[in-house]
Parts: C-alpha cells; structure tokens; sequence
C-alpha cells in the first residue's frame, strides 16, 4: 500500500478514486507543513501587535462581527464555537462521504492560508488513517458560511467533544481518546473558524455522486446494449457517421460504446427490422451522451473546489494581509449539484422507457416477458417499480440551488442551498442504480427469449456471469430479490 501525501499534486476524482480503492494512508507533504506553520506563526505575531478587531478571530461571529473578544478568551472563543455551532439533525452522513470530507478538509487547510496549527491538522489525518469517523447529521447547513453545521461535528472530536465511529463502534470522543492514548486539542484563535467554515460537507457528496455517476453512465451503456439487441433494434444509430456531423464528445463516445458492445451479435444482423426504433433506443447516443457531457463539466467544477481554500477569513502572510471575503459560499457547487441531479434523472428515465418496451409484448416478445402470461404476471411490476422512482427522480430535480433563506439577523442574506443539493443528488444516484438494474433484469430476460439467437461475445459473457446471480425467470417469483441482486451485480461487477 503507497501512502499519498497532501500537497505532492492537485486532489481528481481519479486520485480520490484510487485513495479510496486502494485504501491508501495519508501524510502531510514537507511543503505542507512549510506551509501550515508559516501561516500560524505569522498570526501569533499579528495578533501579539495588533489590538483592533480582526473577524472570527477576536470578534464574534456572522452579526456579533462588531463584539470584541479579550485576549485571555480567544481559545474559549473557538471552543464554545464548535459546540454552539454542532446543531446537525436528521440522518447520519454515510462513512465514506465522512472520511471524504476529512480529506477535503484537510487538503483545503493544507495550503497555509487558514491559520490552524500543525497539531490540528496532523490530528486530521490521524482521523482519517485510523478511520475515525466523526457522527455527523445531513441536515443543518445553508451552504453559505460553509457547512457549517456539518463540519462542526466534523471537527468536534478535536476538542474531545460528540460521538465517532470507531473499529465499527458508535463511542464517545472521550471514550475514543482514552482507547488512542490521545489527548483533546486546545485551539488556538482562528482554529474553530477555519475548520467549520468550508465547502467540504458538500464537496465530499459531489465527488462521492460523481464517482458513482461515472460507473453508472458507463453500465446505462452496457444495458442499452443488451436491450438494444433484445429489442430487435437496428444498428444504424449507432454508426459513426451521423454523429461527426454532430460531434458532442458524450455523444460520439456513446455511439461508440454501444456500437463496441454489439459487434459479433447475430441479432443486430437480423434482416427484416422495423424502419425505426423508437427514441429510447434510437436517441441513446444523444440522451446518455449530454449526461456525460454534463457529468465531465461538473467534475471540473469540483476538481477546482478541491484544491481550493474555502474558509474566512483568508490568511497572507507573505502580503500581510488578512482578508474577510466570501470563498465559503457554495453557489459553484449548488447549481452543480442540481445539474448532475437532473443529468442522472435523465439516464434512468430513458432506461425506464426501454424497460417499458421491452416487457409491451412488442416484435415477438411475449407480454410481461413471461411464458403463460395471464396465468404468470411475469416482469409487469417491475416495470411499475422503475417508473415510481423515475418520477421520484424527477421530483428530486426541482432544484435546491434557486432558493434562499436570511440568517445570522441579516447578516447572511444569500445562501446557496447546496447542502439540500448534495443530499438530494445522492439519492437519485441511488435511484439511478435501482432503475438500470431493473433495465437489467429486463433485457437480460428478453435477450434469453431470443434463443438460439446469439447477442455479441462481450454481452453473451457479461449476461452469462448476471445468470449466475439471477436465473431466467420461468414462473412468477418474489422479483424483490431479482432487483436487489441486480443492484449487487451492477455495484461488484467491473465492465471496463
């Protein structure tokens, strides 16, 4: 296992991929630490000759900016910061999305422009290498002066406060210092502030859905492939010509994919096709590809909030300047994260009309893809399944980042809701997921209602591995189970 050290390169999905698939340990570069201690120690000497307000430092916070905090109280200042501030509620952010924001976290503090001690940030990545995973709640933030909420539980456990869990146990950060032989940190002025403000709460749900996005884009493909053979279709769509004249990358690359995946069928050759297919088979390349096109733009955008600093105030020491702005603001990432929902909401409503025509007792299908239909209902709920949660789908993609709400008396007018974004923009991926399976499920039985017609070597191999885990489906039987090890074979099968 190679360690990876913050500040050795720029943070990609593909780097934060193979942090995560090669569960790799992390390390402060020496450039990072040059970095994190030059910073502090220019603010102990800033503050030690400066006795005029400076915000989140020696003043209170959001429209307490104007309280002047003594001297003697700026370490209880950070203190009751994090506690006033861990007002997170409803469900439990899930653990890898936690171990992902403490990365973030970590790498946005790295760059020495946020004033924490070296011991803070070192304690991060004892967090993260001893996969303690602070108990944070997805509800709470306006992502507008950071996640705040969120990241206050996050950071909680620094000064011995909330819940972690650890070697699979829910304990208590006493009861967790107790177990390490740590001790609770004392903060220093600034600390409180820079670990809560920040984008990382939403930034780690975005590289998170992305990462799925991109295995989910690719196995739309595969599935359209299968249902585009089980469906009798014609090959043509697919032929390189007719997207050079509309060359969209997702597009062509699409077009590509599909037509890879069915060459060798003896299906597509069939002579005697329908002049057309319908849209949902026809238009693959144009639908699934704008949902890649909109799936790479997206990443650029949180490839660059990544290798950022996004809390305030920001720290100059070679300038001398220490500057109150606005990089916490999540706008970048709502109107993003809303994006990426309606690209997702978009593959699995074509995927739910294929599934739709394939069971339609359509081009010498039986109804409900079942011998003895009436008798058998066959596949016909599944279908109702698919359609519930493409219309759930849709609703999820009202967006988030068009609303607004005041806090902090004013102080904090516009915020940008990326929060509710990021937690609603997991669970279309989620549901993205159980449509294709579903689709899956479908055109796998479809195709084996061909027999003895041959699809292509790579979907006969790909299809004979799913019928280890599903069987054809003779007779009516619980499909629950079917969908379920559907979602299974999808999330453990690689077809790269």
């Amino acid at each position: 296992m190679t360690d990876y050290e913050i500040g050795s390169g720029e943070l990609s999905l593909a780097v934060i991929n193979s942090i995560i698939e090669d569960n790799k340990k992390i390390s402060l570069s020496a450039l990072s630490i040059e970095r994190i201690e030059k910073c502090r120690k220019y603010l102990d000497q800033k503050l030690s000759n400066h006795d005029g307000p400076i915000y989140g430092i020696n003043t209170g916070f959001g429209s307490l900016q104007n309280v002047k905090v003594d001297s003697e109280n700026l370490t209880q200042l950070q203190h009751n910061l994090l506690l006033s501030h861990a007002c997170g509620t409803g469900m439990e952010v899930p653990k890898p999305i936690v171990k992902l924001m403490l990365l973030l976290k970590i790498q946005s503090l790295s760059y020495g422009h946020s004033a924490v001690a070296l011991t803070t940030v070192q304690r991060l990545v004892d967090f993260y290498n001893h996969d303690v995973l602070p108990i944070i709640y997805t509800q709470g933030s306006l992502g507008a002066s950071g996640d705040l909420a969120p990241l206050a539980h996050l950071a909680l456990p620094l000064i011995g406060e909330g819940e972690v869990w650890f070697n699979e146990q829910r304990i208590t950060a006493a009861e967790l210092n107790k177990s390490l032989g740590w001790q609770a940190l004392t903060l220093q002025s600034k600390e409180g502030l820079a670990l809560i403000n920040g984008t990382q709460f939403m930034n780690a749900y975005g590289a998170f859905c992305l990462l799925k996005a991109q295995k989910l884009s690719a196995w739309a493909d595969v599935v359209a492939a299968i249902s585009v053979d089980a469906f009798d279709c014609r090959i043509e769509p697919f032929l390189e010509l007719s997207h050079l004249i509309r060359p969209h990358q997702g597009q062509l690359t699409t077009a590509a994919n599909i037509k890879a995946w069915l060459t060798g069928s003896e299906l597509i050759q069939r002579k005697g096709k329908q002049t057309q297919d319908p849209y949902s088979f026809r238009c693959v390349p144009q639908v699934h590809g704008a949902s890649k096109d909109s799936i790479n733009y997206i990443q650029s955008v949180f490839e660059t909030e990544m290798n950022s600093v996004t809390d305030n105030p920001n720290v100059f020491p070679d300038e001398d300047l220490i500057i109150s702005a606005g990089n916490f603001h999540g706008q970048p990432l709502a109107l993003t994260l809303d994006f990426l929902c309606m690209a997702l909401a978009e593959l699995g409503s074509i995927s739910e009309r294929r599934t739709f025509q394939l069971i339609s007792g359509a081009r010498g299908l039986p109804p409900f893809l079942i011998k003895n239909a009436g008798l058998n209902s066959g596949l016909m709920i599944t279908q109702y399944t698919a359609a519930s949660i493409a219309s759930e789908n849709k609703q999820l993609c009202t967006p988030a980042s068009v609303d607004s709400i005041v806090s902090s008396n004013g102080q904090e007018d516009h915020v940008s809701m990326g929060a509710n974004a990021a937690t609603k923009c997991l669970r279309v991926c989620d549901n993205l997921e159980r449509i294709i399976a579903i689709e899956l499920l479908t055109a796998c039985q479809a195709l084996d209602l061909r027999r003895p017609e041959q699809s292509s070597p790579k979907i006969e191999a790909l299809v004979a591995d799913y019928r280890k885990i599903v069987s054809f489906n003779e007779a009516d039987r619980l499909l629950a189970k079917d969908i379920s090890a559907s979602i299974d074979f999808i999330r453990n099968t690689s077809i790269s």
